[in-house]
């Protein structure tokens, strides 16, 4: 089996050679795909960082491979995107089937007008090479390969480590620690802190293989196929003409034997009907839906796998763990700035503890749909498919994973309340894309203008007066383009009318008939500057 492996040599740091354990404002354990986004989306925000990693190597394996809209418009404010999606294979349908039927087709973004597309589909390796490429260029980002986290004590202003390395351990003072370590996350190990959830009996074979085919770049989802009866199985296009195959395997399979290449290739070729493809990459797994209690714990903060962990159907773990970094990242450089107080990253523990509920509710969802534990269970699940082939309506009812979509943060108190409009985006939801009026000053997309880094106010025939340049980014809609397509119409704009976005893109504020000391106080109470 072939792999993208490339190794990064230890180098000794001059905080091994310190009398004292160096100050850090920010540390980052773990350097994959979450770990890495954080670091450079802090230093996009003038603050330093150290990220330490247990391992000196990356890509064993494509694991995560779907990344959605919101993950991509994030990778896009961090300059990557343009190279990934390049790279990547786009896709926006699916298609579902039961046996030889299908059941239905969807369209992940039906309306056109979006600077990135509903998904693409890249082994984690590209990704984490990206991302691991800019954070070695970034002079802002100390990327410490082989440094592993043996020690942790956190106190009122930070934390002391001790981190051993192949020349042997020292010591650092950080402000603050973000856990970007993984689901077995050694940081969570070490501070005694539970994992809860549930862990699933049944079983996934995940294979990729190259080959030569001819399926269209869509998700193709079956329930009970004739090639591997009675279980399901899922195909998605890769880059290099590496296709990812999931096949449900029985309960009580034993996973050392179904990773044997000769089952695998069996298995395989009962789907393709032919033996010329190469095996690439194989693993088999097991659903877990786990997460803890609280994401911040004094001046640690958990994000990605280290704080929750889902079921890879609906691809929501990495792309999950990344827009954890992204609620973070902004929240933590106001903080280590002096600029916000430190209970502004509360709002991430209780915004992104949400996040992981709603994730873990459709994977628990879409785990007993895919595979069911009871015999009522499953004769529901074949009255819904049977139903689905027929009405329409029966649909909503099929999971085959309900796919990542970012979360809606409903009870933020970081959101200004206001009375609810007829059209446009409640408080707390993710910000929709559209191309920007001629007047932009050279942007061409509304996500476009998270790059600054600040709040964006979007304005529609209001004047920018009493708003100093350095609170917010102002995105002026002329009051004659009001209902035109299509940033007005999208978030339900008339003359008068003015949105507040958060600097990840969430909503913070509605308002009719704005005025400059109400778009102040939306931009105090999402930077936590002002009482709830």
């Amino acid at each position: 089996m072939m792999t993208e492996l490339r190794r990064f040599a230890n180098r000794r740091s001059p905080d091994q050679d310190a009398r004292e354990p160096a100050h850090h404002p920010v540390v980052i354990i773990g350097a994959g795909p979450v770990g890495l986004t954080l670091a450079l989306d802090l230093a996009r925000r003038a603050v330093p960082v150290v990220l330490i990693d247990d391992s000196d190597r990356i890509g064993e394996g494509s694991r995560a491979i779907c990344f959605a809209k919101r993950t991509l418009e994030i990778f896009d404010r961090l300059g990557l995107a343009e190279g990934l999606v390049a790279k990547g294979i786009t896709w926006q349908r699916g298609r579902v089937f039961r046996g030889q039927e299908q059941l239905y087709e969807f369209d992940l973004l039906p309306e056109p007008g979006h600077k990135q597309p509903a998904f693409i589909n890249l082994q984690q390796y590209y990704v984490e090479a990206a991302l691991a490429d800019a954070a070695a260029a970034e002079a802002l980002i100390d990327l410490r390969w082989s440094n592993r986290l043996t020690g942790i004590q956190p106190r009122s202003d930070g934390a002391l480590l001790t981190i051993a390395t192949p020349d042997g351990p020292y010591q650092l003072d950080a402000g603050w620690v973000v856990a970007c370590d993984g689901a077995r996350s050694p940081t969570r190990g070490l501070l005694g802190l539970e994992f809860l959830g549930e862990a699933f009996e049944d079983k996934f074979l995940i294979a990729d293989v190259k080959m030569q085919a001819e399926f269209p770049t869509e998700r193709w989802f079956w329930f009970a196929p004739p090639f591997h009866s009675g279980q399901s199985a899922l195909l998605h296009k890769q880059p290099d003409d590496v296709w990812r195959i999931d096949l449900q395997l029985d309960r009580d399979a034993d996973p050392e034997h179904e990773r044997q290449p000769e089952i695998v290739r069996r298995r395989i070729r009962q789907m393709l009907g032919h033996d010329d493809f190469a095996l690439e990459w194989v693993s088999v797994y097991r659903f877990q839906c786990r997460r803890l209690a609280r994401f911040v714990h004094g001046p640690v903060a958990f994000a990605g796998d280290a704080a929750h962990q889902v079921s890879p159907f609906g691809a929501r773990g990495a792309n999950s763990g990344i827009q954890d970094a992204d609620n973070l990242g902004w929240k933590l450089a106001l903080v280590v700035k002096g600029q916000s107080p430190a209970s502004l990253i509360d709002s991430y523990d209780r915004e992104r503890v949400e996040a992981a509920q709603e994730n873990i509710l459709h994977s628990t969802r879409a785990t007993d749909f895919i595979a069911p534990r009871s015999p009522g269970e499953r004769v529901l699940r074949d009255a819904a498919l049977a139903l689905a082939g027929k009405a329409g309506f029966a649909r909503r009812f099929v999971n085959s994973g309900r796919l990542s979509q970012p979360t809606t943060y409903l009870a933020s108190p970081l959101s200004t309340p206001g009375p609810d409009w007829q059209g446009g985006l409640v408080a707390g939801t993710s910000f929709l894309d559209a191309a920007l009026p001629s007047t932009a000053g050279g942007r061409q997309w509304l996500s476009e203008t998270l790059a600054e880094g600040r709040p964006v106010i979007i304005a529609c025939g209001l004047a920018a007066e009493g708003m100093t340049t350095a609170a917010a980014l102002w995105v002026d809609v002329p009051a004659r383009d009001g209902g035109d397509e299509p940033l007005a119409r999208r978030y339900g704009l008339t003359p008068g009318d003015a949105v507040v976005l958060r600097p990840d893109g969430h909503v913070a504020a509605r308002f009719r008939q704005a005025t400059p000391a109400q778009l102040v106080a939306a931009i105090e109470r999402l930077e936590g500057r002002a009482a709830a």
